[in-house]
């Protein structure tokens, strides 16, 4: 058995960051910069008002309430370039483009109407308040100037960043390409089409839905999924398939134990691999497997059971793809139990968890009943893993453990975006 941490070093240190390629805005949710974005214009593009109103010429100079103005001209959004004479007032619509010669903007309700055209608009008002100069201005630039840094690289693009990008006018960005990835399940008692009724002794195959669903997620590409049985020569014909597709990440779920059936190991030898660990000082996912292929494929195998394969997706195959896309190694939380905890001294146990506010808004962190590795349910519930550290028998309320959200992805968009 391998200490979890030196488990993890040695799964990172085999990974490296992948090739860039271009892809369009609407490709690049999910994806992750692989160069600075510096924008190529100003944004906002011009001066433009943060309301509806008027705008004035200040000079520099406060205008004090009771003032009277003419109102010369009328500036809706998307109206051009205007040039502003006199020393009269503009109606003015949030958005538009603040004429040359104005600088800052009254909100509309607070003036008085005094006349108005036939047709509706005001030529003459009088200010209810005073006006500062720059007032309700919106400066060109103001957001992001151009040039400016828009976003670094090695950076996740949620919805956030499609918004800022498109507003940059935008139409491809250069990501990290997406690390591949084969997802193989092994056991003669899965049934994969849930329309096929179970026969005594079979199960339904929920772990390859669930890592099919989180790899995308997770920022990766899948390339070949398939179910094999107990058979180590149609999972090493599999196996082959997956490096035919071009997989960089072989995910086996199953075959990693003690038992007669637990091939995997033999399969991977068999076909020059190197395992590098077999077994992780942890719970659940013990027997968790780490090779390398000769195609420079990385293979996990994870345990046969739902919240051990979940346990290994997370701590090992996600901080690998972290790696590969450029993202910065994660950093875990450090929150305080909720309660005490006693353990067994010798494994680190990852626990289903949730986060918790009291009444004072303190957080801390409390573990979910029902942490045997075949229970799903609890996993429902649970908005973090929780770690253990393996060397203690026994945690107080109020003692820091680490802490992981449920998705690393999940982390990224809550503020470890760039380190």
């Amino acid at each position: 058995m391998i200490a979890f941490e030196d488990a993890l070093e040695h799964v990172l240190v085999a990974c490296t960051p992948l090739p860039a390629e271009r892809v369009t805005l609407a490709e690049a949710l999910g994806r992750v910069t692989a160069a600075e974005i510096r924008s190529p214009v100003d944004l906002p593009a011009f001066d433009n008002s943060a309301m509806d109103g008027f705008a004035l010429c200040t000079q520099g100079r406060r205008i004090d309430a009771g003032r009277e103005f003419d109102v010369h001209g009328e500036q809706a959004a998307g109206d051009g370039l205007q040039r502003a004479a006199g020393e009269g007032a503009w109606s003015i619509m949030t958005g538009a483009r603040l004429p040359d010669g104005l600088d800052a903007i009254i909100p509309v309700e607070q003036v008085e109407v005094l006349d108005r055209a036939d047709d509706g608009r005001v030529t003459r008002m009088r200010l209810a308040a005073a006006v500062e100069p720059g007032q309700h201005r919106r400066r060109a630039g103001e957001d992001v100037a151009c040039g400016a840094l828009a976003l670094p690289a090695g950076h996740w693009i949620g919805a956030n960043e499609v918004m800022l990008l498109a507003g940059l006018g935008l139409a491809q960005v250069d990501v990290a390409r997406r690390p591949r990835a084969a997802l193989l399940s092994t056991g003669r008692e899965l049934v994969d089409d849930p329309a096929v009724p179970l026969q005594p002794g079979q199960i339904r195959n929920s772990s390859s839905p669930f890592l099919a669903t989180r790899i995308p997620a997770a920022g990766g590409e899948i390339v070949l999924r398939e179910t094999v049985p107990d058979e180590p020569a149609q999972f090493s014909a599999a196996l082959e398939r997956a490096i035919d597709a071009g997989a960089e990440l072989v995910l086996s779920t199953g075959a990693v134990s003690m038992g007669r059936f637990d091939f995997i190991p033999d399969v991977l030898r068999e076909r020059g691999g190197e395992i590098v660990f077999h077994k992780v000082a942890m719970r659940p996912g013990k027997p968790l497997l780490f090779a390398r292929l000769p195609s420079g494929a990385l293979c996990f195998g994870l345990p046969g059971n739902p919240v051990s394969t979940a346990v290994g997706l997370r701590l090992f195959v996600e901080p690998a793809m972290r790696v590969m896309l450029g993202l910065p190694r994660e950093q875990a939380w450090r929150i305080p139990l909720a309660h005490d905890v006693g353990k067994k001294a010798g494994f680190r146990l990852h626990q289903k968890a949730r986060l918790k506010l009291d009444a004072r808004a303190a957080l801390s962190v409390e573990l979910l009943a029902g942490q045997e590795s075949f229970r799903t349910r609890p996993l429902v519930e649970s908005t973090v893993w929780a770690a253990l550290p393996a060397e203690v028998d026994a945690l107080r309320a109020g003692d820091p453990v680490d802490v992981f959200p449920l998705a690393h992805e999940a982390g990224v968009m809550l503020g470890a975006q760039s380190k």
